[in-house]
């Protein structure tokens, strides 16, 4: 074979080879997710931004998992029951960290002590906070949305004063409600039911208003009723309108529980974030903002955006 032709043959298999690295290279840009870096790179630069910092300033990642560790593990005084039954009193001073029980290979002994710790009334607490003021919400909004889409009226009536509330933030409702209320879970509910009900009403109003296509009109034309057009044209394809209020309103929602806790709460999140800081406990303030921002990363993503994805489709263009 001559010299051009394998020259030729061998220009022929690189242009090949250039085709398929290409079409590789599309294939990854155009189905990776680059979301899978987002949490690494923030512990990162918390790592980095540590770094000049003494650790009872700004502790690194892993000494406030040694703190939830002890948060998790051991109230302030530990009791540790060994084989016999006696209890054993631990000192705060003394308690064993994580990577002790690790090294030990003591899992199951840190398993029989895993919910006895102070950190798991404070989150319990404030779960029970959310889910009645965010669902009494949901009520609210749901019912006030509707009727403010389907009639001009309420409609007229209601945007004022949802926007007067919408304009003053929910905090600021928080002294008022511990003097009326005291401290405690119904100074906390109604403070997150004000953040939560005025932007869904208004996402769900908006939604209904938006509900006028060609299939509305057919209802009409084939003679349904009012009842009949509410149950099977408007209710469903205002189900995405609905999941996006969920959304907005949930993160109002946990952000109003959070500060509210500050204020007008005994327990609590929110209350464990607070005090810490009036003693000094970085680490602890740390684990609090942590465990908020987990805890509402984890219903975004286990609960509201499946939700909005699975009737996204539902909507009337």
């Amino acid at each position: 074979m001559s010299a051009p032709a394998v020259e030729m043959k061998q220009d022929k298999k690189l242009d090949s080879d250039k085709e398929k690295i290409t079409g590789w290279v599309n294939v990854i840009r155009n189905n990776a997710s680059w979301s899978w870096v987002s949490l690494p790179s923030l512990f990162l630069v918390w790592m980095l931004v540590a770094i000049p910092f003494e650790s009872y300033i700004l502790p690194q990642p892993w000494e406030v998992a040694d703190e939830a560790w002890n948060e998790m593990m051991f109230p302030t005084v530990s009791e540790v029951m060994d084989d016999d039954g006696e209890i054993t009193i631990i000192p705060e001073a003394d308690r064993p960290s994580v990577w002790k029980f690790i090294s030990k290979g003591e899992a199951n002994n840190a398993l029989k002590h895993l919910f006895r710790g102070e950190l798991w009334p404070h989150v319990g607490w404030s779960l029970l906070e959310e889910v009645g003021g965010f669902g009494a919400a949901i009520i609210f909004s749901v019912l006030f949305g509707f009727l403010a889409g389907f009639f001009k009226g309420f409609r007229e009536y209601i945007v004022p004063l949802n926007g007067l509330f919408m304009a003053i933030p929910p905090i600021a409702w928080a002294p008022l409600m511990v003097i009326i209320f005291g401290l405690g879970y119904t100074t906390i509910v109604i403070v997150i039911f004000i953040s939560a009900v005025n932007p869904m009403i208004l996402t769900i109003m908006e939604g209904v208003l938006q509900i006028q296509g060609q299939e509305v009109r057919a209802a009409r034309v084939l003679g349904a009723r009012k009842w009949q057009l509410f149950l099977y044209v408007y209710l469903p394809a205002s189900l995405p309108f609905v999941t996006a209020a969920l959304r907005i309103g949930f993160s109002q929602a946990w952000r109003a529980l959070v500060a509210a806790e500050m204020i007008g709460a005994s327990v609590g999140l929110g209350y464990m974030v607070q005090t810490a800081g009036e003693v000094g406990n970085s680490r602890l303030v740390l684990l609090g903002i942590t465990m908020i921002g987990l805890f509402s990363y984890l219903f975004e993503r286990t609960l509201f955006r499946p939700i909005e994805k699975r009737y996204e489709v539902w909507r009337l263009e």
